[in-house]
């Protein structure tokens, strides 16, 4: 939100009055003073007017989680566990998914507090990579990687999927990475071939890696580099 706006609303400022602060010089965002009303602030700024505190600004929180099967991408669920019931942190109301994996997916997931953050994460025009290790139920022949390369057409979207990388690691199990999130997409993928997805395991998102140290249901917070990479 604009600086300017986000005076404006509140109930003991108008439009002049904050013109009138900003162009004295008496607003101050994280500590520095600010006249320009253009400037973004967001739930993390801290927003001063003469010394006198008006939002203390919000920590922004980022934490990789080792998804078990079983868990829901969700934050409350009637009927299973959620990946918020994983976490012992304060406040977890205030957080939310960067991504979904499903209930019988495992792997990495990614989750924060920075909507912004996460918007660069999941919006399609980003393309990022996500890798997957995918085990099957029936042979993958090298005839998956060319089809896949070139992209699938899904008659109920309409559309052609985006090339996906396939490298085969044995003749059930293989790394997939796409730059797209259809629903089903992988499951979808296989089963053009007629060949049954029976695990998937999603390894990475970007420059994100699951840390290995992480046990099924474990999670940390991502370090300073991991935050930036995005």
């Amino acid at each position: 939100m604009r600086l300017d706006r986000f005076l404006s609303n509140l109930p003991q400022l108008n439009r002049q009055t904050v013109r009138r602060l900003l162009a004295s010089s008496r607003v101050r965002v994280d500590g520095a003073v600010v006249c320009d009303g253009l400037s973004e602030v967001s739930q993390f700024s801290r927003i001063e007017v003469d010394r006198e505190l008006l939002q203390a600004g919000k920590a922004a929180r980022y934490f990789m989680l080792h998804k078990p099967t079983g868990v829901v991408s969700a934050t409350e669920h009637g009927q299973h566990r959620t990946v918020l019931d994983l976490l012992d942190e304060p406040d977890k109301t205030d957080l939310h998914l960067a991504g979904r994996l499903d209930l019988n997916t495992s792997g990495l997931l990614l989750i924060t507090n920075d909507g912004q953050w996460s918007r660069r994460l999941t919006e399609p025009r980003s393309r990022l990579g996500k890798a997957y290790r995918v085990e099957t139920e029936q042979p993958i022949s090298p005839e998956y990687i060319e089809v896949f390369a070139q992209g699938l057409y899904f008659a109920y979207e309409n559309l052609t999927t985006l090339p996906a990388e396939l490298v085969i690691e044995s003749s059930h199990s293989a790394l997939l990475t796409l730059h797209e999130g259809r629903y089903h997409q992988i499951k979808r993928m296989f089963g053009h071939f007629q060949n049954k997805v029976i695990g998937l395991h999603r390894l990475s998102m970007g420059a994100i890696q699951l840390d290995p140290h992480l046990a099924p249901g474990q999670y940390r917070a991502l370090s300073a580099t991991e935050i930036v990479c995005i």
